[in-house]
């Protein structure tokens, strides 16, 4: 499985054009050391604490990071992806991305992403 949508989100949006409602969620954050698979619970990382997560507005299929907490590891790894939950605890996958490139954390460090844009391309032109 690579990184995407869960495939309850991918239904839930499909629905909107069957003129259904798509409600919105409140967003926490999981972080992880591999691709987080199909549930998003492959390769967690040894912080299993989901941040609450605020983004800006979207424009042209782009959403900026407005404000998400650090952590503070309890391993030495390396974060490589993390996933959209829809609570801090238990609740429901909703969909996973890949960082750029692995950012290795040292037990005791702090990890937090300084920018954060999240964009579905391609966009009509």
């Amino acid at each position: 499985m690579t990184v995407g949508l869960a495939a309850a989100t991918a239904n839930a949006i499909l629905n909107v054009l069957r003129g259904t409602s798509y409600t919105g969620i409140s967003p926490f954050v999981k972080l992880h050391t591999g691709d987080p698979g199909s549930a998003g619970t492959a390769n967690a990382s040894a912080n299993t604490t989901r941040n609450a997560l605020t983004m800006a507005a979207p424009s042209g299929g782009s959403s900026a990071l407005s404000s998400l907490a650090s952590w503070t590891m309890t391993a030495s790894e390396t974060i490589t992806h993390f996933s959209l939950w829809d609570a801090s605890t238990a609740g429901n996958f909703v969909e996973s991305w890949a960082l750029t490139s692995g950012v290795p954390v040292v037990n005791g460090s702090t990890f937090s992403f300084s920018t954060l844009t999240l964009t579905y391309a391609p966009i009509a032109a």
